[in-house]
């Protein structure tokens, strides 16, 4: 008879389940995501930027502020989309549909570019091709006496190769895993009935990979545009403009309100691409190509063109995995770049200060600040992994088990708003929000906590993925269970949720950690004297002219990102169906 009396209490009780916690994580993620970027519309059209959308669009000012570096953006975003797109699918092609020996090599080295600082690739580039229009040291190219143009060494085309080179493992990331899922029968029977290769491949596999590859030439687009360090290296020095290096420059030289207008459009530019990639896809028909039926792997015998083939491929992965990470290691060796592979020397790494090197800066082992750095890279990367994967494993927590609420969609699309947003742009968006104190919150610009909260929410959705993986392979039954005994959400998410997936979560943080202490747009905004970065410190030794100083504290980020790396991958363990035979 109790049972029977409580048991409408407890209907309605769990009618309402979860309401706290859903208002407490979309109350985090609109403090982390929206808020910062209404700050920076509402400072656009407040009384100190009078005048400042017409002066960026409409002015005589607005070709240098504006349409100028716009037409640099969107040519480096078109090519660098087009030429990833190329490189990426006729890899992911040889690995995933062909007899192309060495398949697992290939399908690996191809994926390692994007492990490598865009940043990195660009510092290698001008170790080789600098030349001596913008005076300093010249490349090993032009020390060997060989004249380097200066369209190679400077400019649209070697900032175009460089993002390109960087972001082709991400084209052939996304393409290589939909062309693992085709059904190898249609293939086989195409093949049976006579069909040329060449028609095979247009009436069969594009139109199946066509929504992945509209989607990796969205997405490697987006990177290009939003990309700082590349151009900033190797345009800047020739004014060469883009939308990214001139919001820079306009905050740089306090012109705040026009750095806020040019983040706003720079953030329209990327997203009005990503979302008409999207429709695209959405707007396809599908097509199955997974049935329950096994078979064998068919793939596409290349005949004497195998080597051939795996030769350009090899050649593409080496000069953009091998190449970089070489002529790096060996410029933090040498004492000028035109003598990449002699007099080697420990200078930059462990020397003392001597006043005939590097105008008496000692090696990296003994310079405090980039010792200091070090530190403080290490720690934002560790502080920025804890926080974003508690904050990711709790708005997953809530859009995996309460899907069917209209809190859950709002929390979804906000946790989806960072990966619209260039990183240099969400840097100007929380100086906007922090830079001065509003209430009882003090200015945080210049402080550890502002970088920690700012690299938290521009990472936020890749943690929120990662929860909502390893959640949804937790049973809800065993969450049900525990919330009826009277288990309340954060000690089921403690003693239940995180024990179960404590792997992947560890592995989600891992990669946050990665992409922290190799990010440079996000902090190079946030950064002063106070508060050194790797990425930042190298990006300023190269622009000041001490490559070798650059390269050494690149060659130490590197490492620790590949270590860390292949770490996550081991821990996610996950499948590979395009290596296997």
């Amino acid at each position: 008879m109790t049972s029977n009396l409580l048991w409408p209490r407890g209907r309605a009780l769990a009618g309402r389940p979860g309401i706290a916690i859903k208002l407490a994580a979309l109350g985090i993620v609109t403090l982390l995501v929206a808020l910062p970027l209404l700050k920076i519309l509402a400072f656009t059209f407040s009384d100190e930027a009078t005048g400042t959308w017409h002066e960026v669009l409409f002015s005589r000012l607005s070709y240098n502020l504006f349409w100028g570096p716009l037409q640099n953006t969107m040519l480096l975003g078109f090519a660098t989309a087009a030429g990833c797109v190329i490189i990426g699918g006729f890899l992911a092609w040889l690995v995933a549909m062909t007899d192309i020996p060495f398949r697992r090599t290939i399908g690996l080295m191809a994926t390692l570019p994007f492990m490598i600082p865009s940043f990195a690739t660009a510092l290698a580039w001008g170790s080789l091709f600098r030349n001596s229009r913008v005076g300093g040291h010249v490349g090993f190219i032009e020390g060997l006496g060989f004249a380097v143009p200066d369209w190679l060494a400077w400019g649209m085309a070697p900032t175009l190769i460089v993002l390109i080179a960087h972001y082709y493992s991400l084209a052939f990331t996304v393409i290589v895993a939909a062309l693992a899922t085709i059904n190898s029968d249609l293939v086989e029977a195409a093949q049976l009935a006579g069909a040329r290769r060449s028609r095979i491949l247009a009436g069969i596999v594009l139109p199946v990979v066509l929504p992945a590859v509209v989607a990796a030439g969205s997405l490697t687009f987006a990177s290009a545009v939003s990309n700082f360090a590349v151009p900033a290296l190797l345009g800047l020095p020739v004014r060469m403009q883009t939308l990214a290096t001139r919001l820079f420059g306009m905050i740089g030289i306090g012109q705040t309100a026009r750095g806020y207008v040019l983040a706003i459009l720079l953030i329209l530019v990327s997203a009005v691409f990503l979302w008409l990639g999207n429709r695209m896809i959405s707007g396809r028909r599908s097509y199955a190509t997974v049935t329950g039926k096994g078979g064998r792997s068919k793939r596409f015998q290349l005949g004497a063109s195998r080597y051939p083939l795996f030769a350009v491929a090899f050649v593409i992965c080496f000069l953009t995995t091998i190449v970089p990470v070489v002529i790096l290691f060996a410029s933090s060796l040498a004492p000028s770049s035109s003598a990449l592979f002699s007099d080697w020397n420990l200078h930059y790494w462990i020397g003392r200060s001597n006043a005939a090197i590097a105008q008496g800066q000692p090696g990296i082992w003994h310079n405090p600040g980039i010792l200091s750095a070090t530190a403080i890279t290490v720690g934002l990367g560790v502080a920025v992994a804890i926080t974003t994967t508690a904050v990711g494993l709790l708005v997953a927590f809530v859009l995996a088990r309460y899907r069917d609420s209209i809190i859950s969609a709002a929390i979804n699309q906000l946790t989806l708003v960072p990966l619209l947003v260039p990183g240099i742009a969400f840097g100007a968006a929380y100086i906007a929000l922090f830079g001065a104190g509003f209430g009882p919150v003090p200015a945080l610009y210049g402080t550890f906590i502002l970088l920690v909260i700012a690299a938290t929410a521009y990472l936020l959705p890749f943690s929120v993925q990662t929860g909502r993986a390893v959640i949804q392979q937790v049973s809800g039954d065993l969450d049900e269970s525990a919330r009826m005994t009277g288990a309340g959400t954060l000690r089921r998410l403690a003693a239940i949720t995180m024990p179960l997936a404590a792997r992947g979560l560890a592995s989600g943080a891992l990669i946050v950690f990665v992409k922290i202490i190799r990010d440079l747009s996000l902090v190079v905004l946030l950064f002063t004297p106070a508060m050194p970065l790797l990425s930042v410190l190298a990006y300023r030794y190269a622009s000041e002219g001490f490559p070798q100083f650059a390269n050494a504290i690149t060659v130490v980020v590197l490492v620790i990102s590949i270590a860390a790396t292949l770490f996550a991958n081991r821990l996610q363990s996950k499948s590979q169906p395009w290596l296997k035979d």
